[in-house]
């Protein structure tokens, strides 16, 4: 996007450009309706709006940028190609899409009934223009009311899942006991294959779980250092890549680094105590790519690193490419014009 702006006559500011970016009407479409690939935003978001040195919180509702969170200095992250490709456009991910819609759809029918019960239980005592709110709050009924209309599921809290929804849904389902039952699971850019089973409990409990360990993760982002701090921060990555995993969007290449670092820090562990890396995840759409990796900044961290990547190579022969650092979105980075002369360009020809 900010390619084009010189070319149109237009200078947007950074908070412009994430505006822009929301509209979403260009990038997310291509890879949804012409590539085939049924994503989200949050790449392109990132893309546009990121800064130097800091995480990108946002809000994919469909794509609010909340804001720009600092990494500590004494923190540092990698990232390790598998040498895997990655797609989002595979029957992997698609399948784990359309799973992930279907227990949303399960959700919200179960609420429903849910409600209607409430409402009749009370409405067999008094009129429901009698009802006070105490009797509401006590039958959960506002609460019903905005699971019964679900948006995104990563709106409903870890204990409310467990305690209400999580029993009800199947860990499978076939596409057409799924239609009979429900007819639609209200997602345009997938399609139900009514002779395909379907995982529904595993990828419809990974984003409820995983809003709150982000959460969790920029909330301990600003804690005191410590080894406390980093060991839990390489947890929740932990937690998150096995959530991943759990959904089927792993591969042999990620799983393998992941294992890497794991062997590295009990290694460490045990000898001295004195571990340098904490925990790694997969990144991205998942079914290969790349592994980012968190631990110290220190000397030490990086010769890990570099040991991991040879180790990778003598298992599998592929040497992953090591990436680091930290760079500006393309909002705060700008555009550059390259100009050639004509008498230049013609004595090189």
């Amino acid at each position: 996007m900010e390619f084009y702006l010189p070319y149109v006559g237009l200078n947007l500011d950074p908070r412009e450009l994430a505006l822009l970016c929301q509209k979403q009407v260009s990038l997310e479409q291509v890879e949804n309706h012409v590539v085939g690939a049924p994503c989200g935003v949050m790449d392109q978001m990132t893309s546009a709006c990121g800064e130097t040195d800091k995480l990108l919180a946002m809000v994919c509702q469909p794509a609010e940028v909340k804001e720009l969170v600092t990494i500590p200095s004494h923190i540092r992250f990698w990232g390790l190609d598998s040498g895997v490709r990655h797609s989002v456009g595979g029957t992997d991910y698609g399948s784990v899409r359309i799973g992930t819609f279907m227990g949303r759809k399960m959700i919200k029918s179960a609420a429903s009934l849910l409600l209607s019960h409430s409402l009749a239980n009370l409405n067999s005592n008094q009129q429901v223009d009698e009802i006070n709110s105490d009797e509401y709050e006590e039958h959960g009924i506002d609460l019903l009311k905005k699971e019964a209309s679900l948006d995104y599921l990563c709106n409903i809290s870890t204990h409310r899942y467990e305690a209400v929804y999580a029993k009800k849904l199947p860990e499978h389902i076939t596409g057409e006991s799924f239609l009979e039952k429900y007819t639609d699971h209200n997602d345009t850019v997938t399609v139900i294959d009514p002779k395909r089973t379907y995982a529904v409990k595993a990828p419809t409990k990974h984003p409820i779980y995983e809003n709150f360990r982000v959460e969790a993760f920029k909330a301990l982002l600003t804690a005191t250092n410590s080894d406390q701090q980093l060991s839990s921060l390489g947890q929740l990555m932990y937690q998150c890549h096995y959530s991943y995993s759990e959904c089927g969007l792993g591969s042999d290449g990620t799983e393998r680094i992941v294992k890497l670092v794991q062997e590295m820090q009990h290694r460490r562990a045990s000898r001295d105590g004195g571990m340098s890396l904490f925990g790694a995840k997969i990144t991205g759409g998942g079914s290969g790519g790349s592994v980012c990796v968190i631990g110290r900044n220190c000397i030490s961290s990086s010769e890990e690193i570099l040991e991991i990547q040879q180790r990778y190579k003598a298992e599998t022969g592929y040497l992953p490419i090591i990436f680091e650092g930290s760079s500006p979105g393309a909002g705060k980075f700008g555009y550059l014009k390259i100009r050639y002369r004509a008498s230049n360009f013609s004595d090189q020809c």
